[in-house]
């Protein structure tokens, strides 16, 4: 009434352009501010129902790590970006993400096309990749045209590297996705290196094995030979060791054969061997070469593999889970001899026909005769004949019971390479692949 008789009092009756601005308050500026004010309402609620905010890609490493806590009771599909510490072009940043060590067996359609890669666990690791540089080449590693190999820290732990190089074709990338799914299926061994993670969401592609700090068991062989004061005391190796080195290798060539696969690169040269002289087996590129050629022939490729082939794939018949084991009687005899070459005496294209009139290894030296016992009863013509993989390994528990554990073995004669690749069955003086 009071605003009412205010306008009569200062507007005559028919001046609206009086009332009205005495009245603009109530009648303009505040259903203004409410239609404002309800706009901005519906404009958020859109945003939050169509326009869900994203991950950020990309954030500062300080900002990265002050999160962590708070980021482990985000939902599982969140990530988290490594940065690598002096890495190499191409590396730096790296995601890493950890692989499901417990899925099923991977089958062969898996890697039907690049798009096949490993089933990732949703939990990634909150660690970095740090000090990495290129590996060392060895012996027992060559230059990969496909894969290059770095050392890194990541954990607190030495890991190796296996990057997939920019210049790889398609093909090439199917191949190394297949390869560290196939790797992800076979699950956690005590006795096969640890697959730790893949990262396949940013390139370039990744696989992260852990290191093991001898590396292969042929150079610790070597370097086990002579008495060096640069060496540290777990180089003395006894035949006790050798039981339990290969019991433990047994181990995992039994649980590959339980998986369905065949190794068929047994050998010194295709086991890494860690600080407290644990023996694991790796050299799986032929085991995931195996899986996916299914109708390829069974014969050995590569000339240099021969002296450790059994009879039945030299004469060209398909590799078996027994093959492997003729493999296996072949490694321990490089073992007991610190690293020589099987049948160093003949040529890689004379062994079918030696073996063929019933000959075999001949005892060494070094070695007693229940452990020369286990070499011949794993490497008889017939495959009927070897010993299965649980005997075996029954035989090896036996041995390592009995064995002596405080003669060190040693060779005497210092090592040449040339001589090594010549009675090994190397057509040429080039490393082999194991990683």
């Amino acid at each position: 009434m009071s605003s009412n008789s205010t306008a009569d009092n200062e507007c005559a009756a028919d001046d609206n352009l009086c009332i009205i601005r005495v009245h603009q308050q109530a009648v303009i500026i505040v259903p203004t501010l409410l239609l404002f004010s309800s706009l901005i309402t519906l404009l958020v609620l859109f945003i939050k129902r169509f326009c869900p905010g994203r991950k950020r890609t990309r954030t500062t490493a300080p900002k990265r790590y002050h999160n962590s806590t708070h980021r482990q009771t985000q939902r599982h599909s969140n990530r988290s970006h490594l940065q690598g510490i002096d890495a190499p072009p191409g590396i730096n940043p790296l995601e890493h993400e950890e692989l499901p060590m417990s899925v099923q067996q991977v089958q062969h359609s898996v890697v039907s096309t690049p798009a096949a890669v490993p089933q990732m666990s949703r939990e990634r690791h909150r660690g970095a990749f740090s000090q990495i540089t290129a590996l060392p080449l060895s012996f027992s590693i060559k230059p990969n045209n496909t894969v290059t190999l770095y050392r890194a820290r990541m954990d607190n732990k030495d890991v190796v590297l296996r990057v997939l190089k920019d210049t790889a074709n398609s093909s090439e990338k199917q191949h190394f996705l297949g390869f560290a799914s196939f790797v992800s299926g076979l699950g956690p061994h005590p006795f096969l290196p640890a697959l730790m993670g893949v990262v396949t969401v940013q390139s370039p592609p990744t696989m992260v094995v852990e290191e093991l700090q001898h590396r292969d068991l042929l150079g610790f062989l070597w370097r086990c030979r002579q008495d060096n004061p640069s060496f540290e005391a777990t180089c003395d190796l006894t035949e006790k060791r050798i039981f339990i080195m290969a019991g433990q290798v047994a181990s995992a060539l039994e649980y590959l054969h339980s998986q369905g696969c065949v190794h068929g690169n047994v050998g010194a040269r295709s086991v890494l061997v860690g600080g407290d002289l644990t023996a694991k087996l790796w050299g799986l590129g032929s085991v995931y070469r195996k899986r996916t050629q299914v109708d390829s022939p069974g014969q050995t490729e590569d000339m240099e593999l021969r002296k450790w082939q059994a009879p039945e794939v030299l004469s060209g018949r398909p590799v078996s889970q027994s093959s492997d084991v003729w493999s296996f009687g072949i490694l321990l005899y490089e073992m007991v001899t610190l690293g020589d070459p099987p049948f160093a005496q003949l040529m890689a294209t004379e062994l079918l026909q030696y073996l063929q009139r019933g000959r075999n290894l001949d005892r060494p030296a070094s070695c007693s005769s229940s452990l020369y016992a286990i070499i011949k009863s794993c490497c008889q013509w017939s495959a009927q004949q070897r010993l299965p993989m649980s005997d075996l390994i029954r035989k090896l528990q036996a041995g390592e019971r009995s064995a002596n554990g405080s003669a060190v073995l040693r060779v005497p004669e210092p090592l040449s390479i040339e001589r090594y690749l010549r009675e090994a069955g190397y057509g040429e003086g080039y490393n082999y692949a194991v990683l």
